[in-house]
């Protein structure tokens, strides 16, 4: 088999005539491979060199090859010298190359028959037994390499310069989608400028052309509202969204709304009130059918206690309270966990001063009141008086044509209960009270205590969801897991629902009554909220103002007050009466006056708790606050106005009422100018020269600009002069120079009408 000569790229472009370059991009173009003058070619890349070259340069005749051939024999034959003859055959070129390229023959393919041919296949098998074995253990063992018949051919990586265009290609890609796509902007309640530049990638002087495109002058440091900044950001192609401060209780609480069906019917928590003495308790004790009333201390009620009864399976919560302190109390925290009050009188004692605070507690808490007219068996017992009495704090029974439930009732015999269990159960329907059992547990504290051997103690209130045993609660500053959850009978549980009142242990430390708590399954976060709350307590050193006449016009100017709540204590109940009818005269369409409790005797820490929570002022006529209740409104900030002649105290308060209201205006218009050239002057901004038609131009007034007879924009005025000196007003047909406050965009021939706004006195 012959051999081929190892031929190098310029050798062989020499032989051709032709660049070495030709052949080099031959070859890269059809080979895919690079090569220099001086490196070896394989056959392969010379069959295509070959081709190429035979395909693109074509003989014209027969008559080339000829002569050729003829040529080269001579030449061979005069070793060099050119030889000479009669008709010499014609060269292409004169520099032809000696040397000639010889191609290979191609090979011969062998055949050999096997057909007639014996083997020993025996020992191939024997032989592959053992080998098998010892290579595939020296594989396991990592002992043998895989030779280059085995190593498969990894793709060529890509080489710098097209990872670098690949990079770049990718990063223009994702400028272009990120341009396309608006950029999402956080806005506050205000923003400066210069922060809404930050937020929106943009500079300062983009956001300030665009503030005063819309009539704004206002530099990178300045203030602006949520819904200019808003106007700016779409303007500039961002995406708006108010931002919302987030707290840690606002992450912390869930107080996401419950939806309609996942409320279920629950059962109404009743409060029971009344003067001292008058059976509260005896009356709950035989509608629990249990002995609490021999416990206590001189038969008075020492404690909060809840309690739950079913009433032909309808259950019902009752609070026991000590009178109505705590009561308040629970609703100065704005715990309101109560349904419904039941007004227990004696019948044989009528009503009683604490009776009185105790419907004017009820009625500020806004929840319906049953009377429960108690002792019916006892000597010199007068339904018809007492509910003669009840009509003069506005509880007409319905017999007499009112709408309050008034049961007659003997704690002693039991006669009436049943109708009053009744009634309860009937005003709950009509309350229609449902909460959701399925989500975490809210509701408040009603009591808690310290326990030796237990720790801190609380009874609470379940208003909303279901505790469980383990759960995390936070209440005020107090965190714990519920440990032992027991039952108003004592009995131990493991959940308790809406309404259900249960005695918790498992606290850090003792909560305060009144405190609402709620179950919550983050604990870091619900000590962070505890002692964010404990420090904010110690911080508040200065207590809010929340009843006093001179901070209630602020109040109602910001929305806040509506009513006017007033207490009235007197030393007789002739002037009371005069004062209370006096003042509710008072009332108009913006404000109200509310008597929300009128009572004979000086004024008590009972009627300032009332104050603070209804946010009312009291009256004091003839009478003086006790020690108690002077500390108690100096803390609550309440206001306290003594008086000794009725007339005063009408007037004072006559004319805070006045103060309350809003103040009628009208508009009055001054005159009227025509813009006759505008001037830009540096730092100021447009100054229009105006000529005034009609009335006067006054400094300080408020301008509409008006043009082609609509109003364009309405502004305060920013200065008026004439020529270099600031005046104070220029009359008709006078010429003068008006700018308009954050406004710029006048022209010749706009009407500046200014006005002013004149109070109304009634």
């Amino acid at each position: 088999m012959s051999t081929i000569m190892k031929y190098k790229v310029h050798e062989l472009a020499k032989d051709f005539n032709v660049p070495t370059k030709t052949i080099t991009e031959i070859l890269k173009k059809y080979s895919a491979t690079s090569k220099n003058s001086m490196q070896a070619l394989t056959e392969r890349e010379l069959n295509i060199i070959f081709q190429y070259l035979t395909v693109n340069n074509q003989i014209e005749s027969i008559e080339e090859i000829y002569a050729v051939v003829h040529t080269d024999r001579v030449s061979g034959e005069s070793a060099g010298a050119p030889a000479k003859t009669d008709n010499p055959a014609p060269r292409r070129d004169e520099d032809k190359p000696q040397r000639r390229f010889v191609p290979q023959k191609a090979p011969e393919k062998r055949v050999i028959d096997t057909s007639g041919a014996t083997m020993n296949i025996a020992k191939y098998d024997d032989r592959l037994d053992k080998l098998v074995p010892t290579r595939a253990e020296n594989m396991k063992r990592g002992k043998e390499k895989w030779g280059k018949k085995n190593q498969t051919r990894t793709p060529a990586s890509p080489s710098s310069k097209q990872r670098a265009e690949e990079r770049d290609r990718m990063q223009r890609l994702h400028f272009e989608i990120a341009k396309k796509t608006p950029l999402k902007v956080s806005i506050p309640d205000e923003i400066s400028v210069g922060e809404l530049a930050s937020r929106m990638k943009k500079s300062g002087a983009d956001v300030v052309r665009n503030l005063m495109k819309l009539g704004v002058m206002a530099s990178v440091s300045e203030i602006i509202d949520y819904e200019t900044a808003a106007l700016v950001a779409i303007e500039l192609g961002c995406k708006v969204e108010r931002e919302v401060v987030v707290t840690i209780e606002d992450r912390l609480i869930d107080v996401s709304e419950d939806s309609d069906d996942e409320l279920r019917p629950r059962a109404p928590v009743v409060v029971v009130m009344g003067h001292v003495d008058h059976g509260k308790t005896s009356l709950l004790d035989r509608i629990r059918s249990a002995d609490v009333a021999s416990g206590e201390a001189g038969g008075i009620t020492q404690h909060i206690g809840a309690y739950m009864v079913s009433v032909n399976g309808s259950p019902i919560t009752f609070l026991d309270t000590p009178g109505h302190e705590a009561f308040t109390a629970m609703r100065a925290r704005g715990a309101m966990i109560t349904d419904i009050a039941v007004l227990v009188i004696a019948a044989d004692d009528g009503i009683m001063p604490q009776t009185v605070e105790s419907v004017s507690h009820a009625k500020a808490a806004g929840i319906p009141i049953i009377v429960a007219i108690n002792k019916i068996d006892a000597p010199g017992a007068n339904i018809d008086k007492i509910k003669q009495q009840l009509t003069e704090h506005e509880l007409i029974s319905e017999e007499w044509g009112g709408d309050t439930i008034i049961c007659p009732v003997s704690a002693k015999t039991g006669d009436g209960i049943e109708s009053l269990l009744q009634m309860i159960v009937l005003t709950a329907e009509m309350g229609e009270l449902r909460a959701n059992p399925n989500r975490l547990a809210r509701g408040a504290v009603i009591e808690a205590r310290l326990d030796r051997g237990r720790g801190p103690i609380m009874t609470a209130l379940v208003q909303n969801g279901t505790l469980k045993t383990g759960d995390l609660i936070i209440a005020g500053t107090a965190v714990g897991r519920v440990r032992v959850m027991t039952s108003d009978r004592g009995e131990r549980v493991t959940e308790a629902g809406p309404s259900v009142p249960v005695e918790i242990t498992g606290m850090s430390e003792v909560p305060e009554a009144g405190e609402p708590f709620n179950a919550v399954s983050d604990e870091r976060m619900a000590r962070d909220l505890a002692e964010q709350r404990r420090s904010e307590r110690k911080s508040a050193v200065v207590v809010d103002v929340k009843v006093s006449l001179d901070d209630f016009f602020e109040k109602l100017q910001q929305g806040e007050v509506k009513d006017l709540n007033i207490i009235i204590k007197a030393d007789v109940q002739g002037s009371a009466e005069a004062i209370k009818s006096a003042l509710e005269k008072l009332s108009g369409d913006e404000v109200r006056v509310r008597i929300i409790h009128s009572a004979v005797g000086s004024v008590s820490e009972s009627d300032v708790m009332l104050a603070a929570t209804s946010e009312a002022i009291i009256i004091a006529f003839n009478v003086r606050p006790d020690n108690a209740a002077g500390e108690s409104a100096a803390r609550s900030g309440v206001d306290i106005r003594r008086h000794s002649i009725i007339y005063d105290c009408i007037r004072e308060i006559e004319a805070a009422v006045r103060g309350m209201k809003a103040p009628k205006y009208r508009e009055a218009v001054l005159g009227h100018a025509e813009v006759r050239q505008i001037i830009t002057v540096s730092n100021i901004g447009v100054v229009a020269g105006s000529y005034v038609r009609d009335g006067k131009i006054q400094r300080g007034c408020t301008l509409r600009v008006i043009r082609d007879g609509e109003v364009i924009h309405t502004g305060k005025m920013g200065s008026l002069r004439r020529f270099k000196d600031d005046v104070r007003e220029v009359a008709s047909n006078y010429e003068c120079g008006i700018t308009v406050e954050k406004y710029n965009d006048i022209i010749e021939g706009d009407i500046l009408e200014a006005f002013v706004m004149e109070q109304i006195k009634e």
